[in-house]
């Protein structure tokens, strides 16, 4: 077993949208003769490719959720999980990369170093995790290696090593030079699956050798034994591939090749760098936290006889039960095993264990340390640890970014209402991105996530899967009033029908408080009103702040003196008391000036450099106050407070204005007086909706 895990390779396949991440993971499985045929993510057969199994990701030729599967490559096992690019789905990345050993990181060579290759960058560095660079697209227009080898210097910080040189350019492209073996290599057949190797053109051997002497420079830092080899003009390739390899998984190198997985080109030698350079599942540093000694820091060993250390990274409804994807760190799994989930303490069997392959599964009766499974009919969360029970371990959980953008959803009839409510607490168990609560003050039912888009494939799915007919629109801001002069108030309730009738009056004034909050302020003196009907008087009042009488939106910062009433031996009671605190409200409250408050928003927006300038007119252009500006290396942050009522779709504005580059988060900040024009159209709306709500 031990050999085998030597010869285990977890990897996870990044990029910036639409680099070829899905295609290259095609042409690999195909191969590797995983499957039989090549679709095209785009395909004109309708089929799409085997990784994009959801229909919407055929339809949409993107990548919605990472799917997983495993090949087998020149006695190498590995498991491979390709990833979404687009930013909305980021947490799809974000899970794989914490489970995996080594990436794959593809470039375009003609859009080079673009804004998700820098956040998967960020991702891949969070969790340290090695990889090799691949440059894809070298047989389209305007290619060129050579600019993004420079922008994955200057942008990302790397130190990149070519492996390769292109044999041809664009609509040239036709192969490779090998710097390694220094032979030019070729794809033949049908689908590039006959690699050929020939001497390298004349043309090229000049910039070969020189290519070549840059790759031994960077090799022999990581080795003395290749440094004093190749003084002396006898290193070998083995040697070459063990200092590369120290170098890649250090981190302080990558290795880079290139190549058109489009046109099948290049990609057996990227199967090849992943078996020499990434790392196998005892070469990765993990650690659990011992919740016995007080979060202590534990290293796992990669080693089936060990006790059970799992993560579930993943989770997946489906029609059959909830699909639960594992990574196991420790110890090994099989049929009928029991394991603890360390967060609930719950002991649950293992019925079903299965290999992934996209939306295909292969039954397994057990996996081993270091190896990426899946459970079925398992209740937990993402993110969840499993054991079997002799440790009390915890793996840390991944980096959840806070959802920016917001809609409210309204389910069409009573059928659908059901329907959306089983959508929503499937989603938010698979998503930690995708949020769902209901807002007390509106009782509409909002949705969360990380952009337009990834609310739009979530709408879309209810309608889809779960037969939900929903509307969407822009979730209600939490309006505010509040009053800004002290009024006095005098109000007698009286009721006479017959028997006992009600009888209270309450005396004082009314004016703004100083924090914000409520405030009650007993001054009555020789008992005019008997101190068992005050507290009737103080929830009177209080019942008023729900609503206002200006526009009905919930008060703030009331301060309530009263130092006067009158009762009757008879006819007074805590409801009369309660009926005079609300009639005096209602007389006072327009005589002290309301206004209506809007909610205000702590913005912070991380953006290159170049773009601060488009950023803080945006801000600008959105009733925002620049409150700071810092520059960090290549990036800006700007802090900002803004209306909430102005950051509706400002996730996408940003991104057009940056190229997707910027990333910004918010929180509630304060309550402040909104402008009068925010407030005609507000009475405007009112009166729509004759007398509603809002």
């Amino acid at each position: 077993m031990k050999e085998d895990i030597q010869k285990l390779r977890n990897i996870g396949i990044s990029a910036h949208i639409d680099s070829g991440k899905t295609t290259l993971t095609e042409r690999i499985l195909y191969y590797t003769k995983r499957i039989g045929v090549i679709h095209e993510v785009k395909g004109k057969d309708g089929v799409g490719a085997k990784m994009d199994s959801m229909e919407l990701e055929k339809e949409r030729g993107i990548t919605i959720s990472s799917a997983a599967t495993h090949c087998l490559w020149k006695g190498y096992r590995i498991n491979i999980i390709d990833t979404p690019g687009h930013v909305d789905f980021t947490i799809e990345v974000e899970r794989a990369l914490r489970v995996l050993d080594g990436a794959i990181l593809i470039l375009c060579a003609v859009g080079g170093v673009q804004s998700q290759s820098i956040t998967v960058d960020r991702q891949m560095r969070r969790y340290g995790v090695p990889r090799i660079a691949f440059i894809n697209k070298c047989d389209r227009f305007g290619a060129n290696p050579s600019k993004v080898i420079h922008q994955l210097r200057e942008k990302l910080g790397m130190e990149p090593v070519p492996l390769q040189l292109p044999i041809g350019i664009e609509g040239e492209f036709r192969g490779v030079v090998d710097l390694i073996k220094m032979k030019a290599i070729y794809f033949d057949g049908d689908h590039g699956e006959v690699v050929r190797e020939e001497s390298i053109p004349d043309e090229l051997l000049e910039e070969a050798l020189s290519r070549r002497e840059e790759l031994l420079d960077a090799a022999t830092m990581f080795s003395d034994e290749l440094a004093e080899a190749v003084l002396e003009d006898r290193e070998t390739e083995q040697m070459i591939y063990e200092a590369l390899r120290k170098g890649t998984l250090s981190r302080a190198l990558t290795p880079v090749l290139l190549g058109s997985a489009y046109k099948n080109i290049g990609v057996q030698p990227v199967l090849d760098a992943v078996n020499k350079f990434l790392p196998s599942p005892t070469e990765v540093k993990n650690v659990a936290l011992d919740l016995d000694q007080n979060e202590l820091e534990v290293p796992l060993k990669a080693d089936p006889g060990l006790p059970v250390v799992a993560l579930a990274f993943k989770l997946e409804v489906t029609p059959y039960g909830q699909l639960t994807y594992m990574r196991i760190y420790q110890g090994s799994i099989g049929k009928g095993d029991e394991l603890v989930i360390t967060r609930t303490r719950k002991k649950i069997r293992v019925g079903r264990i299965v290999r992934m392959h996209a939306d295909e599964m292969e039954d397994i009766s057990r996996g081993y340390a270091g190896d990426i499974v899946a459970l079925f009919g398992v209740e937990c969360n993402s993110g969840d640890t499993f054991t079997d029970g002799r440790l009390h371990y915890t793996m840390s959980s991944m980096h959840v970014p806070e959802p920016v953008i917001s809609l409210s959803v309204k389910a069409k009839d009573n059928k659908s209402q059901e329907n959306l409510a089983k959508a929503l607490g499937r989603f938010c168990r698979e998503d930690p991105t995708f949020r769902s609560h209901v807002d007390p003050e509106t009782g509409e039912t909002i949705i969360s996530g990380m952009g337009e888009l990834h609310l739009d494939v979530y709408v879309e799915r209810m309608k889809r899967e779960y037969k939900a007919e929903v509307e969407t629109g822009i979730p209600q801001v939490s309006y505010r009033e509040a009053i800004t002069q002290r009024a006095d108030f005098n109000y007698t309730h009286k009721k006479q029908t017959g028997g006992a009738g009600q009888y209270g009056r309450v005396a004082g004034y009314m004016e703004p408080s100083k924090d914000g909050s409520y405030e009650f302020v007993d001054e009555i003196k020789g008992g005019v009103i008997p101190s068992e009907f005050i507290s009737a008087v103080d929830k009177g009042f209080q019942a008023c702040l729900e609503k206002g009488p200006m526009l009905g939106f919930p008060v703030l910062g009331l301060r309530v003196v009263i130092n006067d009433g009158q009762h009757h031996p008879v006819d007074s009671s805590e409801l009369a008391f309660r009926q005079a605190a609300v009639g005096a409200f209602k007389q006072a409250y327009m005589k002290a000036e309301p206004v209506v408050l809007e909610p205000i928003m702590r913005v912070s927006v991380e953006c290159p450099s170049e773009f601060q300038g488009n950023v803080m007119s945006s801000i600008n252009q959105r009733r925002g106050m620049i409150l700071s500006s810092t520059e960090d290396g290549m990036f800006t942050t700007i802090e900002a407070e803004v209306p909430l009522a102005e950051m509706f779709g400002y996730a996408t504005v940003l991104r057009s204005l940056t190229q997707g580059k910027a990333e910004f988060t918010m929180e509630f900040s304060k309550y402040a007086k909104a402008p009068e024009s925010v407030v005609d159209e507000l009475k405007k709306t009112q009166q729509q909706t004759q007398g509603g709500r809002r």
